[in-house]
C-alpha cells in the first residue's frame, strides 16, 4: 500500500460522510497518473504555492496601497490567514483539510493590482465584465505554466470560482473558504485601518463589539467557533443568526468608513488612471506584451490577453510599467 493509499484510506474511516474524499475527486480535465505519496488534493496545493501567481501575491495590495510600514496585510498574508482560519474549519467539522487548504491558498490568484480599486477599472474595461473569482480560475487553467494551467482537480477548482459571488460552492470545502475569506478580511482590515490611523478601535459598533469581541483575536475566535458549533455534523457551513448579524453589520461599517472612505479617493483615481492608461497602451500596442500575452490575442482576442497581462501584474509593477511609458526618462530620475 502506497503512502497515497494509506491517506485515502484515513480519510475514508475519519472524514465526516459530508466530506469529499481525495480518492472519489471528479477528477482533473487532463487525466494524470496518481502520486505515490501525496492525494489529489496535496498535489493541488502544492502546485499552487509553486505556481507563480502565488510569488507575485506578496506585492500586491490587500486595502492599504504601498503602505509605509513592515506589518500592513497583502494579498499573500490575507491568502494565508484565509487558509489558517479555513483549515481550523474544515478539521473541527471533520471535513477534508488538504482539499480546503488547496482552494484557500488559490482563491485570489487572479487579483488585480492596487486590490478592489483595480478590480473596478478592469471590469469597466473589459467587454463583459471582471471578477477575480473568474480570473483565478482562469490564472489556474489557462495562464499559468506558459499556457498550460495547473490541471487542478474539479473540486478544487469549483471552490476557487465561488468563493465569492453568486454561485455557491459544491462542497463543504469551498463553504469553509469562503465563511474563512470574510472572517479574515473583517478582521485583518479592522486591525489594518486602527494600525494605519483610519480608525479608533472605540468607534467600531458597539453592539458588534458586544456581540463579536473588543480585540482581533476574540473576534476571530467566536466567528470560528460559532461556525463549528451551528455546523458540525450538518450538511452545511455557517454562522448563528446572532453572530451572522453582528458579522454583517460589521462589514457593512468597514464598507462606509475604510472602503469606501474619502480618505481613499485620491488613491483610488491615481490607481484607476494608471490601469486605465496601461489597458488602453497595450490595445493598441499589444506586441509589446510578453510572448505568453501575445500568444492569447490570437486565440481570445487583444482586450482578453490585455485584461489577463494587467490582472497579473503587481502594484510596482503596474507603477514601474506605467513610469516608463508615460514618464520621460528626465523626471523618471530625479
Amino acid at each position: 500500500m502506497t503512502i497515497r493509499e494509506q491517506w485515502e484510506q484515513h480519510e475514508a474511516q475519519w472524514l465526516s460522510p459530508y466530506a469529499v474524499r481525495s480518492a472519489d475527486t471528479r477528477g482533473r480535465q487532463q487525466p494524470t497518473p496518481p502520486c505515490d505519496v501525496r492525494t489529489d488534493f496535496q498535489r493541488d496545493r502544492d502546485r499552487i504555492i509553486h505556481c507563480k501567481g502565488f510569488r507575485r501575491l506578496k506585492f500586491k495590495t490587500q486595502v492599504f496601497l504601498a503602505p509605509k510600514g513592515d506589518h500592513y496585510r497583502t494579498r499573500l498574508t490575507h491568502t494565508l490567514e484565509v487558509s489558517q482560519v479555513a483549515r481550523t474549519l474544515a478539521r473541527a467539522l471533520h471535513l477534508n483539510e488538504d482539499l480546503t487548504e488547496a482552494i484557500a491558498l488559490g482563491h485570489d490568484l487572479g487579483h488585480t493590482p492596487f486590490g478592489h480599486i483595480g478590480e473596478k477599472t478592469l471590469d469597466r474595461l473589459m467587454p463583459g465584465g471582471f471578477e477575480h473569482n473568474v480570473q483565478s480560475l482562469r490564472m489556474v487553467d489557462v495562464l499559468e505554466k506558459d499556457g498550460k494551467g495547473l490541471n487542478l482537480t474539479w473540486e478544487v477548482r469549483d471552490g476557487i470560482r465561488t468563493h465569492s459571488g453568486n454561485d455557491e460552492p459544491a462542497t463543504l470545502e469551498g463553504w469553509c473558504v469562503r465563511r474563512a475569506d470574510r472572517i479574515a478580511y473583517i478582521n485583518h482590515d479592522i486591525d489594518d485601518a486602527i494600525r494605519g490611523g483610519v480608525l479608533k478601535a472605540f468607534e467600531l459598533p458597539h453592539r458588534c463589539v458586544t456581540v463579536l469581541g473588543d480585540t482581533h483575536s476574540k473576534r476571530i475566535n467566536t466567528m470560528i467557533l460559532d461556525v463549528v458549533q451551528n455546523s458540525a455534523d450538518q450538511p452545511y457551513v455557517r454562522m448563528s443568526p446572532e453572530i451572522n448579524e453582528a458579522s454583517e453589520e460589521l462589514r457593512a461599517f468597514l464598507f462606509e468608513n475604510v472602503y469606501n472612505d474619502s480618505w481613499r479617493q485620491e488613491e483610488e483615481k491615481r490607481c484607476d488612471y494608471v490601469l486605465s492608461a496601461l489597458y488602453a497602451h497595450y490595445v493598441q500596442n499589444p506586441s509589446l506584451m510578453p510572448a505568453e500575452y501575445v500568444q492569447i490575442v490570437y486565440q481570445t482576442g487583444v482586450d482578453r490577453a490585455v485584461c489577463d497581462f494587467l490582472a497579473c501584474m503587481t502594484d510596482r509593477y503596474a507603477t514601474n510599467d506605467f513610469t516608463s511609458i508615460f514618464v520621460p526618462n528626465d523626471f523618471a530620475t530625479r
